[in-house]
């Protein structure tokens, strides 16, 4: 290639000679005879044939040169796009984490009768939130076995086990759980709030114990009652989906969608009675 570029480079440099040479001569002259000038023109279209052919070989051997510039150019590129979408996913998750901390402020301000340990999620106990899901506060915190963990939509679940840096909490989803409910609609309090598996979306709860006379109806919501004092009072546990009865028990269910989307809890707060219960 250095070869084809050294050959043309001496044939351009030659014509160049030649043109300048008729050049000279022909100032000196007034007339030129129609030979010369063909031959003119003859070299000046030479000329710039040869200067373009030059011209555009020069160009894609500066383009062949500069290839690994423009690769390296495009790994920094890429770099870069990498580097912006990460930042912009961080900048997404913090935004997040910053609204959740909004809204926990706004419910610790609107429940002020409590105290609250803020926790983060750190692990599952089990299989899905249904077994229980892990904190990271403990006993060394303040947290104690039968606190009751909410978030600012409602209610979440109870603390079960404790160690020295980390907590159980099962959800009120779990059966094993059991929540004094309460309907608004109807101002019925003698209702007990379950972990409900009769349906395909597991994260669901249910209301029993209702008289066959109860009035809850489909979107009623269903707080905690207070009863039993474990639970505070009025903390939302979710809307009711569908209702049931039991004319051979003489009661009345009904299935309830917690507030709460356990799918994408990562923070919850853990509820300290500022006085303690007998």
């Amino acid at each position: 290639m250095d070869k084809l570029k050294n050959k043309l480079a001496v044939l351009v440099i030659i014509l160049s000679v030649c043109f300048l040479f008729l050049i000279g001569y022909t100032v000196q002259r007034k007339h030129v005879s129609f030979v010369e000038n063909g031959v003119g023109t003859t070299l000046n279209s030479v000329q710039g044939v040869v200067y373009n052919i030059g011209n555009k070989v020069k160009n894609s051997f500066s383009f062949i040169f500069h290839i690994k510039d423009l690769k390296s150019e495009n790994e920094k590129l890429k770099e870069d796009n990498k580097n912006l979408d990460k930042l912009k996913n961080e900048n997404t998750m913090l935004a997040d984490e910053n609204a959740r901390l909004r809204e926990n402020l706004k419910f610790k301000d609107t429940r002020s009768e409590y105290e609250y340990i803020g926790a983060d999620i750190v692990g599952r106990s089990g299989q899905n939130f249904l077994d229980g899901f892990t904190i990271n506060r403990g006993s060394k915190d303040g947290i104690e076995k039968g606190m009751i963990a909410v978030t600012s939509v409602g209610l979440v679940g109870q603390v079960t086990s404790v160690g020295n840096n980390s907590a159980t909490i099962q959800t009120l989803c779990n059966e094993n759980i059991a929540v004094a409910g309460y309907v608004l609609s109807t101002k019925e309090s003698d209702g007990i709030v379950k972990g409900y598996k009769g349906n395909e979306d597991k994260f669901l709860a249910e209301i029993t114990g209702l008289s066959i006379d109860s009035g809850i109806k489909v979107g009623d919501t269903i707080v905690t009652s207070g009863l039993g004092k474990i639970y505070p009072k009025g903390i939302e546990i979710g809307k009711v989906l569908d209702v049931k009865e039991d004319k051979a028990a003489v009661m009345k269910s009904a299935v309830v969608k917690p507030n709460v989307d356990f799918n994408k809890l990562e923070q919850v707060l853990i509820v300290v009675q500022k006085e303690k219960r007998n």
